[in-house]
């Protein structure tokens, strides 16, 4: 069972799909597509299988007032949103929760707690509804 901890603002603008035009319209409509995730069981980067315990996706800027769907938990950054997601990984890692960070962020992923599983938004997508 693991935490998916998502970079929404990286995952979001990692596609040239005009996200930058409305980056709250952008946020939500991938945070719809997380909603379904949480139970299922996933192809786990690098092989095997996850099951996705909980989604919690930390949200900044403009998209800091989106609607949290079911399922989903929001992490509203007050200010770097990359602070937020380290803060939340250590937070759920202290826990003694299992977390895969969704980050293409290098400098993101160096501040993650010892032992978190990191994927690519690549990986995200190839796992999402459509």
């Amino acid at each position: 069972m693991v935490v998916l901890l998502v970079d929404a603002a990286n995952v979001v603008g990692s596609r040239p799909d005009g996200w930058w035009r409305d980056r709250a319209g952008a946020t939500s409509r991938l945070l719809a597509r997380l909603a379904p995730l949480t139970g299922r069981e996933l192809p786990a980067p690098g092989g095997g299988a996850v099951v996705c315990d909980e989604v919690v996706a930390v949200v900044e800027g403009a998209a800091r007032g989106v609607d949290a769907p079911p399922r989903v938990t929001l992490v509203r950054a007050e200010g770097s949103g990359d602070d937020a997601l380290a803060g939340s990984a250590a937070r759920l890692a202290g826990e003694g929760r299992e977390l895969l960070v969704v980050t293409a962020d290098r400098g993101l992923r160096a501040r993650l707690p010892e032992g978190a599983a990191v994927a690519g938004p690549g990986w995200l997508y190839d796992v999402l509804p459509a």
